[in-house]
């Protein structure tokens, strides 16, 4: 029998997330599949599609905040002790409490550093209590594992600093590059600035609306701003519409799918991004893929995010005159856009998931890594000792 790799992702459903988690568990297979068992804890084995890995399906777990904590804290520790698993992998922040030789906890949501404001929280009150929630979640077994997993030096630095833990990995995500359709490299009339992103308080959207009045009241004409908000979005979506429907050059896209975000890409000049708060910003790294300039926040994951570019400006994201400067120049075509370089990341630090897997799974090398995998054979599930539990459903793949 082959030792154990347990990775969960029970609460893993939503596009950027399940990207991330159908990428990290398709390297851990091609890295150490011929040598370990890789176990997948899913809501559904049908999200995931790789192959090389046994499935063992919670399908209700993401039903309430009840049964997550049900399941991290009880059931995780029920089927530990029936897989025996050498490393168990959790993807989605929470410390579960299982019985493995080493842990490890894959910590995305950066919610718990942010320092919000009262009418932020008036605005999104939800917000806010699952800030104050989440802060407390992080706490509970956090040093049980062997190391705490991170996308970006920022976080590491907030986890040291708040929780006292020493053994952080800045684990970068491998992201794939976006099909964009074909790209218009022209200049756009009007000039185009695109934000996709859901109106939260944090998202700062008001920065980029602030502007836009700006340069409306300096007779400045000639320029879009798209945003993927309306006033049914939310309660702050709708705070928004309502303060600044009068402005002209503001187009109220409201949500989009996928498709039509990349559209977008091609068809903007510039992408606009003032977000607050950020684990990693994935419309940073696709928009990169369209080579057009970007205007981002001065803030510490904006600069790790994009890394080396060639056409980018960073700003204030208490200033809104700084922007309607920085916007105004974009639309002149005076604006002398930055080339930028990736600083170095001190270590531990994984440049990709390949990466990372060699520093949790001693068997690993670098060499072995750069070797193109064999055909991945199909995992055979021993049920006689896993779990029974009618909450579980099993598949092999």
């Amino acid at each position: 029998m082959k030792p154990r790799i347990v990775i969960s992702g029970v609460n893993l459903v939503d596009l950027g997330p399940l990207a991330i988690f159908r990428e990290a568990l398709s390297s851990l297979v091609m890295s150490c599949g011929d040598r370990y068992e890789v176990i997948a804890l899913v809501q559904r084995k049908a999200a995931l599609g790789v192959v090389g890995v046994t499935y063992l399906e919670f399908p209700n777990v993401k039903g309430s905040w009840l049964k997550r904590l049900q399941f991290e804290y009880f059931q995780s520790l029920e089927i530990s002790r029936s897989i025996r698993p050498d490393l168990w992998i959790a993807m989605h922040d929470i410390t579960p409490r299982v019985e493995c030789r080493q842990q490890f906890v894959y910590c995305h949501n950066p919610s718990p550093f942010y320092q919000f404001s009262i009418r932020e929280t008036l605005l999104d009150p939800k917000f806010g209590m699952f800030t104050l929630f989440y802060r407390f979640l992080y706490g509970i077994f956090l040093h049980r594992n062997a190391a705490v997993l991170v996308q970006q030096e920022w976080i590491r630095k907030e986890f040291e600093e708040r929780y006292g833990v020493r053994n952080v990995v800045v684990a970068h995500p491998t992201l794939m590059e976006p099909k964009l359709p074909e790209l218009n490299h022209s200049q756009t009339n009007p000039y185009r600035f695109f934000y996709p992103a859901f109106p939260r308080t944090f998202k700062n959207h008001e920065l980029i609306l602030s502007a836009v009045k700006l340069l409306e009241d300096r007779g400045l004409r000639d320029f879009e701003v798209l945003l993927t908000v309306d006033a049914e979005s939310n309660r702050c979506g709708a705070d928004l519409v309502r303060r600044y429907s009068t402005l002209r050059s503001v187009q109220w896209l409201g949500s989009l799918s996928q498709p039509q975000v990349y559209e977008s890409y091609g068809e903007s000049s510039c992408l606009l991004f003032p977000s607050k708060l950020e684990t990693w910003g994935l419309p940073l790294t696709e928009f990169k893929a369209t080579g057009k300039p970007i205007l981002a926040a001065d803030l510490p994951y904006a600069h790790e995010t994009i890394g080396t570019y060639g056409a980018v400006e960073f700003f204030n994201i208490d200033d809104p005159s700084q922007l309607a400067d920085l916007m105004a120049q974009a639309i002149k075509g005076t604006l002398q856009w930055r080339s930028v370089c990736a600083n170095p990341i001190p270590q531990p630090f994984a440049r990709d998931w390949l990466s990372l897997w060699e520093l949790l799974v001693p068997e690993i090398s670098a060499e072995e890594s750069d070797v193109p995998p064999s055909p991945l054979t199909v995992n055979s599930t021993r049920t006689t000792d896993l779990p029974s539990s009618p909450a579980i459903r099993r598949f092999s793949a």
